[in-house]
């Protein structure tokens, strides 16, 4: 089975030695996103949820449903369970963005595996001894199969663990932010703001949606597109919605008018890795995101933001896709560009009015033990040091 980036294939753990880092690309085919997931999930009330209908089938998660067929209800408690989220990931890169504007965490750890996993599973290879300090594990895949011994599909990012038993709770991703949002409420900072505000749900809907299949979903049907005909259908589409994106925000600060919404989430983590990334590497290269006026400077209010660029490293991001998809970039080269000092340049998106966080605040400083690494990111320049 072909898998994204997100995403590694315990069936090619005896692989040989070229494909230890997995395979993406199936020969005249299509690229289609693997969407079945552990689609437990933690909540506040776990009995109310039980009794909630089930909900329909979605790529993009629910709100106001119970649990699919199967599903557990897990209970909120802070401090039971650790988040898994490699930054170089785009998915787990939202979670580490809500986790953040939300202020979750005093609530919910953090695990970090590096850039580059193989067939097998992501590592904690940059934790002392190669360890998550909290788990004690090597492997995300441990922690698979403490839970469902010999669990057959992929090993993905993000993923939530139970810390007690040390199996894994959910990696139902699109899932996971939204009840960070909604099931967790008890446990937000001051100031959080409102990202699902209900009288915008009913039209954010349809956006996301477009925006997963589109785009967020979009770049990887280009790049692992088996076939020139599936490309150029890819492309088509991808480039159909970048150009209606490019309209709506020459009359929108934000995606859905003058607040940060979860649905600038899910595009900002796809549209900061553009250039860098899926330009070149996935052939999405009609033109740059800095060829685009208003989703450029969008991008950059966004990056500018606190809870968003503080969030991303350029450098783990880059040797991610270069490195792990050894079927599209046989050398494993690591491109040295593009430069990215101009993410920092002014953007003018205060000219629409709004606040980003609406009625709410800005989060806080990051925490010095989550902070990217110094000169992996114009917000951390090379000569940054932590303060005592």
């Amino acid at each position: 089975m072909t898998e994204p980036a997100d995403r590694t294939d315990p069936s090619t753990r005896d692989a040989d030695e070229h494909s230890t880092l997995g395979s993406y690309v199936t020969g005249g085919e299509a690229f289609e996103r693997d969407t079945q997931y552990i689609e437990d999930r933690i909540v506040a009330d776990p009995a109310a949820v039980r009794a909630l209908p089930a909900p329909g089938r979605s790529k993009i998660g629910t709100l106001g449903a119970g649990l699919s067929e199967g599903a557990q209800a897990w209970p909120v408690e802070a401090n039971r369970y650790r988040l898994i989220a490699a930054p170089a990931c785009p998915w787990a890169n939202r979670t580490l963005i809500v986790r953040r504007l939300l202020g979750l965490e005093d609530a919910i750890s953090i695990g970090r595996p590096g850039p580059i996993h193989d067939a097998r599973s992501w590592t904690f290879d940059l934790d002392p001894d190669g360890r998550d300090p909290v788990l004690g594990s090597e492997r995300l895949q441990e922690h698979y199969f403490a839970r469902f011994p010999g669990y057959p599909r992929g090993i993905t990012v993000p993923a939530i663990v139970d810390i007690p038993s040390g199996g894994v709770v959910t990696n139902d991703y699109p899932q996971i932010t939204l009840d960070f949002s909604t099931e967790w409420r008890a446990f937000h900072r001051e100031g959080a703001p409102d990202l699902l505000p209900a009288e915008l749900v009913d039209e954010m809907w349809p956006v996301i949606q477009r925006v997963f299949t589109e785009v967020n979903n979009g770049v990887y049907r280009c790049g692992f597109a088996g076939s020139q005909e599936a490309y150029d259908d890819a492309y088509r589409r991808l480039w159909e919605t970048l150009d209606w994106l490019e309209d709506r925000l020459s009359t929108h600060r934000f995606l859905m008018g003058d607040r940060i919404t979860e649905a600038d989430v899910r595009l900002f983590t796809t549209l900061v890795r553009f250039d860098p990334v899926y330009h070149g590497h996935f052939k999405t290269n009609r033109n740059r995101l800095t060829e685009m006026p208003n989703l450029w400077a969008y991008a950059r209010e966004l990056f500018q933001t606190p809870g968003f660029g503080d969030t991303v490293d350029f450098v783990q991001i880059k040797q991610h896709y270069y490195v792990t998809h050894r079927d599209i970039n046989p050398t494993g080269i690591v491109p040295a560009g593009p430069d990215l000092e101009n993410w920092l340049e002014p953007h003018g998106r205060e000219r629409f009015g709004g606040s980003p966080f609406g009625d709410g605040t800005a989060p806080g400083s990051v925490r010095p033990d989550e902070r990217i690494t110094p000169g992996h990111s114009p917000l951390v320049p090379s000569e940054f040091t932590l303060p005592n």
